[in-house]
């Protein structure tokens, strides 16, 4: 997330907007965002019912009842343009991102 805040400007410049979103609730969100020094993006609860969005999208992982590390480019007429899942661990490349956007 730090990496995506880092960036906000090359997003916004390619009119692009940037939403988190998890099964946590909204307090651990905003207490998990101070953590990090504060982000400028909205933070999305998928928390009652746990994982509906994340089931949606496909990234619903049963054991655990968590959702994968996923990212998704979703376009203006809301089709999916991009879906990455990434190991926990794993630091996605924004550049990738850069590139999805600017075909859009």
């Amino acid at each position: 997330m730090k990496g995506l805040e880092a960036e906000k400007e090359r997003f916004e410049s390619l009119d692009a907007q940037v939403l988190g979103i998890s099964v946590d609730s909204v307090p651990s969100h905003v207490a998990w965002a101070e953590s990090l020094g504060g982000i400028s993006f909205d933070m999305l609860a998928d928390f009652h019912p746990t994982g509906e969005v994340a089931k949606k999208y496909g990234v619903w992982r049963e054991a655990g009842g968590i959702s994968e590390r996923a990212l998704f480019v979703v376009d203006k007429q809301g089709k999916i343009a991009y879906m990455k899942v990434h190991e926990i661990l794993d630091q996605p490349d924004n550049e990738v991102l850069f590139d999805v956007l600017k075909n859009l």
